[in-house]
């Protein structure tokens, strides 16, 4: 699936966990491509392929019940309405019965994505979801965090995770040796929790940053930096911004 709203194209696979596997700000890829593995029926998300930008709900971390990196990024999703610039899809989970809905439009300065996530069994639970958009890394580039200059020289087969202090941050910018940038923005009010991962050839060769805003810390449902206790039917709505900061 192709979207297309100039500057901006977006490539998608609703059948391959909804993945974006492809973000071009006037022609430059943006996201990480991977290293040639596809395989969404691998037990874990790396040996699936990390590349793109996925999903995690409702976890990042594997549980004694849930799979590594959740559920979202192997389950198809269905597209409910599309556009030549937008579209709206779902997905719902199997071992926790949530559902979530993405809707995505690409406009002359962002690419703005809606949220929607309900609670569609029986009892309540946490609404956990990480934004999981895995940008192309290159050594020097801007990293808007703190920390992130020390980042971005991080060594050759090295990868690391941090996390920001909850509700800190509502931004950061990414910007490449070409001279493209952008501005990831999200809504803090539902999301105040952010992981920084970088890595510069570990895990195979891959080499990705990603901001990843959460409802919830350190990459699991947690009653200690817990997500919104969702009721039966009750729903938690935000967004998510790539912004063109050329």
């Amino acid at each position: 699936m192709l979207l297309r709203g100039r500057p901006w194209e977006m490539e998608l696979r609703p059948g391959r966990g909804g993945r974006i596997t492809s973000l071009r700000l006037d022609g430059e890829e943006l996201l990480e491509q991977g290293i040639g593995i596809d395989d969404p029926g691998a037990a874990g998300f790396v040996d699936g392929g990390a590349f793109g930008w996925d999903e995690m709900v409702p976890t990042v971390d594997a549980t004694e019940t849930l799979p590594d990196h959740g559920e979202a990024w192997r389950l198809p999703w269905e597209v409910l309405e599309q556009g030549a610039a937008s579209v709206l899809m779902r997905c719902l989970g199997r071992v926790v019965p949530w559902e979530l809905g993405r809707r995505i439009e690409l406009d002359e300065g962002r690419v703005r994505v809606s949220y929607t996530y309900t609670n569609r069994g029986t009892s309540p639970h946490y609404a956990y979801w990480c934004g999981h958009p895995l940008f192309r890394f290159e050594a020097g580039m801007e990293i808007g965090v703190d920390g992130g200059a020390r980042l971005a020289e991080l060594a050759d087969g090295v990868s690391q995770k941090s996390f920001l202090a909850p509700g800190s941050v509502d931004r950061a910018r990414l910007a490449w040796r070409s001279g493209v940038a952008i501005e990831l923005a999200w809504d803090v009010s539902v999301t105040p929790y952010v992981g920084v991962w970088v890595c510069n050839g570990d895990l195979g060769g891959y080499r990705q940053v990603a901001i990843e805003p959460a409802t919830g810390g350190y990459d699991r449902p947690d009653s200690s930096t817990p997500a919104p206790w969702l009721w039966p039917g009750e729903e938690l709505r935000w967004w998510l911004e790539v912004r063109d900061a050329r």
